[in-house]
């Protein structure tokens, strides 16, 4: 498994991480056994980055990290959790300092860690970007000791790049996969050159990009990609990278001639990903052992052939880019 400087943090992750959001909620039933089996195999394939949330499954996939670390305390990890998301109704407003350390204090129980290493705030409305006494509240609370670093988790690009505005903003998560190009184009550069790391998300477009889909696949109730397809429940570019289910299939199809015979195109679009080096680590979801060890394997692999990666750019622009490029 290779490894990239997160950032200014000193850390070095892994440049395939674990993303916990499906062993916690909203991607199905988990069975807690084999949430476990997936959290050990990303271990023993290198794994040292894990990305949770405090609402995945209400504090469930806090807990089950928790309990990896209880299991496996001989191993590198560094745990990023998000907070924000509990607040009802979701709103710039309850972006207060107090709401903030409160969900803190939480996730550190969940966690068992006086002090975190990396907090980010889940994806807020846009105007919290323009309230820089959070940002300042933050810093005080790393001068405190609640946690080591902070960062941010965004929707559109636009509010990455005023994000890294601030010092002390040490990550930014975004979507960014073969269906959302439109980070390329000044935001990875710019998040370089301020030293900030980038963690890619939703790098297989909710499975899309696993080529494994069909137009007759269905998915359980609790599964967002049955409640969230429109953007009902939160950012319609959650689901599906925010591409309709039928032109994602279309363009599926015509990646698939792109990827090497002997190569799962779940693999292939995780080195596709990790061809820009500016990405610090990608944090596919797994629900079982085989999953976290396919995942893992795109680490160790080299990126595809520029031809590959012009192609790519080709189905993009004739298919994908009417749908999502000036959205996000």
């Amino acid at each position: 498994m290779r490894r990239r400087a997160f950032g200014r943090t000193g850390f070095e992750s892994s440049v395939v991480g674990f993303g916990a959001w499906a062993i916690g909620a909203s991607w199905g039933e988990v069975p807690e056994d084999d949430a476990m089996a997936a959290l050990h195999a990303a271990v023993d394939t290198g794994v040292n980055f894990f990305d949770t949330a405090d609402v995945y499954g209400d504090g469930t996939s806090e807990r089950l990290i928790a309990r990896l670390r209880r299991e496996r305390p001989e191993a590198e990890m560094f745990v990023a959790t998000k907070a924000g998301r509990r607040l009802d109704p979701h709103t710039a407003d309850g972006y207060t300092a107090a709401n903030i350390e409160a969900f803190i204090g939480r996730s550190r129980e969940d966690l068992q860690m006086d002090t975190l290493d990396l907090v980010q705030l889940h994806c807020p409305p846009t105007d919290v970007y323009y309230r820089p006494e959070l940002f300042e509240a933050m810093d005080d609370m790393v001068d405190r000791g609640l946690m080591r670093h902070y960062g941010v988790s965004v929707e559109r690009v636009e509010e990455g790049l005023k994000a890294i505005e601030f010092p002390n903003v040490a990550s930014v998560q975004i979507i960014f996969n073969a269906f959302r190009l439109r980070p390329a184009e000044l935001f990875l550069s710019e998040a370089a050159r301020r030293d900030v790391a980038v963690i890619a998300r939703v790098p297989l477009a909710s499975g899309l990009l696993t080529g494994k889909m069909t137009a007759k696949s269905t998915f359980a109730s609790d599964d967002h990609r049955t409640f969230n397809r429109e953007g009902e429940a939160f950012d319609k570019g959650e689901t599906f990278s925010g591409v309709p289910f039928d032109v994602g299939l279309q363009a599926v199809e015509e990646l698939r001639a792109l990827v090497p015979d002997d190569e799962p195109m779940a693999s292939f679009a995780l080195r596709w990903i990790l061809s820009f080096e500016q990405v610090s680590t990608v944090i596919p979801g797994a629900k079982n052992a085989e999953q976290a060890q396919a995942n893992a394997a795109a680490g160790s692999s080299d990126a595809p052939p520029a031809e590959v990666m012009s192609a790519t750019h080709e189905v993009y622009d004739r298919l994908i880019r009417p749908h999502v490029h000036h959205r996000w």
